[in-house]
C-alpha cells in the first residue's frame, strides 16, 4: 500500500508522516513525500522529519504535470496537503498557482494511476470573515485570493470524487492549527505575551477556531484509514466549542509556566501602530495591519460534525500547548 502525500515536507505533513510511521506502516508499505523542498532545505519544519527509510522523498512541484515510478495498489491514499497559504505574504497569483493548478494535477494523477482515495487539506478560509457560526453547510463566501483559491480547489476535488461511486474524497477545513513546527499564529501569540508585545485588540471574546496539530493528523487517521467512506465528507476540525482569544492566552500561559497581565486596547490605537511599524519589519513578530485585523474578527467555525463520528480528543487546550512546550524541551514555543 502506497501512501502519497502532496506537500508533505510542510507543517501537518511532517506531523502526518511520524504517525503514519509511528502507527500505521506494515511490511511492504511505502510513503512518499512528494514536495518542491526536501528534509533539511529552508522551508522544511526543523527538527520534525528526518530522511527516513520508510519514506521516498521526491522533488516535485504540484503546479506542474507530474508522475511518479511506484506500483499502484488498489488502497492507495493520496494526502493533498500541497499549499501557499501564509498571508499576507505572497502575490494572489501563488495562491491560485498552487492550490488551484495543483489540485488539477493531483486529481489528474489519481485519474492516471486510479487511486480512489484522496484526503485534502483545505481551509476555513472559504467561510468568510464575519462573526456568523460557521457549519460544513454553510454558504462559503470567500473574501480573500486564499480562500477563493482553497474553495476552488474543493470543487476540483470534487468534481474528481463525483465521477465514481467507489471514490472516497474527506475535505477537512481546520481552524488555526498549531503545534510545534508551525511558526504562526499561536507562536507569535506565545512570543507576544511572553516579550509583553501582545494586547487584546479592542476586545478579548474573539472566537478563535483552532485544533492541535498532533489532534488534526489523528482526525484524520480515524476518518481516511481507520472509517473509510465512499463518496465525499467534508469536516470542520477544531476544539467544539471554539475558544476565544482570552481563554487561549490563559491556557497559553497556564501550560508554559508563564504570567502575563495582557492589557486590552483600543482596536484604533493598534492599528495605527501596525501602519507605522508593519512597512518596518512589523510582520514578523504580528504587528501588521492584515494581522492585527484577523484579530479583530471571529472564527467562529462549529466542530459538532466532527465530534459526531466518535472520534476522541486526546488533548484539552491546555494539555496541548504543554505537550506542544514538553517537545520544545520548555524552553519556547517554536
Amino acid at each position: 500500500m502506497n501512501y502519497i502525500l502532496f506537500g508533505g515536507s510542510g507543517f501537518i505533513g511532517t506531523h502526518l508522516i511520524h504517525l503514519l510511521n509511528k502507527e500505521i506502516l506494515q511490511p511492504g508499505d511505502k510513503i512518499y513525500d512528494c514536495d518542491i523542498v526536501m528534509p533539511g532545505e529552508e522551508g522544511v519544519v526543523p527538527g520534525i522529519v528526518e530522511r527516513n527509510d520508510n519514506v521516498e522523498y521526491i522533488r516535485l512541484d504540484v503546479r506542474k504535470p507530474f508522475q511518479l515510478d511506484f506500483t499502484p495498489t488498489s488502497d492507495d491514499i493520496i494526502f493533498n496537503l500541497a499549499a501557499v497559504h501564509r498571508t499576507p505574504g505572497h502575490k494572489d497569483e501563488e495562491y491560485f498557482e498552487t492550490n488551484i493548478q495543483g489540485a488539477e494535477n493531483v486529481t489528474a494523477f489519481a485519474e492516471q494511476y486510479g487511486i480512489k482515495k484522496i484526503v485534502f487539506t483545505s481551509s476555513i478560509a472559504p467561510y468568510g470573515a464575519d462573526e456568523a457560526l460557521k457549519e460544513e453547510t454553510t454558504l462559503p463566501t470567500p473574501n480573500t485570493p486564499y480562500g477563493i483559491s482553497k474553495l476552488v480547489a474543493e470543487k476540483i476535488h470534487e468534481k474528481w470524487a463525483e465521477k465514481w461511486a467507489e471514490r472516497e474524497l474527506t475535505i477537512f477545513r481546520p481552524g488555526v492549527v498549531y503545534g510545534k513546527g508551525e511558526h504562526g499564529n499561536f507562536t507569535r501569540l506565545y512570543w507576544g505575551i511572553r516579550k509583553r508585545y501582545f494586547f487584546y485588540t479592542g476586545r478579548k471574546d474573539t472566537i478563535k477556531a483552532s485544533i492541535y496539530v498532533k489532534e488534526l493528523v489523528r482526525f484524520i487517521k480515524y476518518c481516511a484509514i481507520d472509517h473509510p467512506k465512499a463518496g465525499i465528507e467534508v469536516y470542520n476540525c477544531t476544539f467544539e466549542p471554539a475558544y476565544r482569544i482570552d481563554q487561549i492566552c490563559e491556557a497559553m500561559m497556564k501550560a508554559t509556566d508563564m504570567q502575563r497581565h495582557i492589557m486590552l486596547i483600543p482596536s484604533w490605537m493598534l492599528m495605527t501602530a501596525a501602519r507605522i511599524i508593519g512597512p518596518l519589519g512589523g510582520k514578523k513578530v504580528g504587528i501588521h495591519p492584515a494581522r492585527v485585523k484577523k484579530l479583530m474578527v471571529s472564527t467562529n467555525i462549529s466542530g459538532k460534525k466532527m465530534a459526531g463520528t466518535g472520534y476522541r480528543f486526546h488533548y484539552t487546550l491546555e494539555e496541548s500547548i504543554r505537550d506542544w512546550f514538553e517537545d520544545c524541551n520548555r524552553e519556547g514555543l517554536v
